[in-house]
């Protein structure tokens, strides 16, 4: 198909130096590792090349969850199938949340989610980089997690600080989701630009081993 006839909808967040993801974790350290000016001793006059170094911790911006994760013996990064995070067909669910922080059954049971990208659109990244967005965030509930792993939806993601509710340390959306295979897509952003339907969804994060989550560049196609 001709690119024309694509429309590109980027819904990951900028990964900035500084910037804070999740409360207790370390924020993102960007630095110079070879400047352009220092670079010129190795190369002919007129070339300059600049390499950059980042510290920072897996779950950093938008990033995905692989069952290794939650689980010893789960799949990894690695060992994630491409067929269950590219080229996949979505689905936006719109859970807003001034009606409840909790993204309940009912709010998911009247959609079609077998073998989707379900993406959960409550809005809650109007807050992004400020303080209420990790206070009562909207979260997934069991029954919800639950629905989502018997409807075998193929990939969740969500517009929120966690797909759980933070309180609740068994973390049942979590447990479920990885459980069943299913990654898990946080701190998402701009779902209100994605249709309900008619798209396909991407997200793949760098192929580590023995890792459980890494930062994304999630994106949509619309083909118009």
């Amino acid at each position: 198909m001709d690119m024309k006839s694509k429309r590109f909808i980027d819904v990951s967040h900028t990964i900035e130096h500084g910037m804070q993801t999740y409360p207790g974790i370390p924020v993102p350290v960007i630095t110079d590792f070879l400047t352009r000016s220092d670079s010129r001793e190795h190369y002919a006059d007129g070339t300059e090349f600049y390499i950059g170094k980042i510290e920072m911790v897996a779950n950093t911006g938008t990033y995905i969850d692989s069952p290794f994760h939650r689980y010893e013996n789960g799949t990894d990064l690695s060992e994630l199938r491409l067929e269950s995070l590219a080229d996949l067909e979505g689905i936006t669910i719109h859970c807003p949340f001034m009606n409840g922080r909790a993204v309940n059954k009912q709010c998911l049971e009247k959609h079609d989610v077998r073998g989707k990208a379900v993406l959960i659109h409550t809005g809650w990244d109007v807050h992004w980089r400020s303080e209420q967005y990790f206070q009562g965030h909207p979260y997934l509930t069991r029954d919800a997690a639950d629905f989502l792993v018997h409807e075998r939806a193929i990939l969740v993601g969500i517009d929120s600080m966690n797909i759980d509710d933070t309180d609740d340390l068994t973390r049942p959306a979590h447990s479920l989701l990885l459980r069943a295979n299913i990654p898990i897509v946080e701190h998402m952003c701009n779902l209100q630009s994605v249709p309900d339907r008619g798209f396909k969804f991407y997200a793949v994060p760098v192929k580590i081993r023995h890792y459980g989550s890494f930062s994304v560049r999630a994106f949509c196609i619309i083909s118009e």
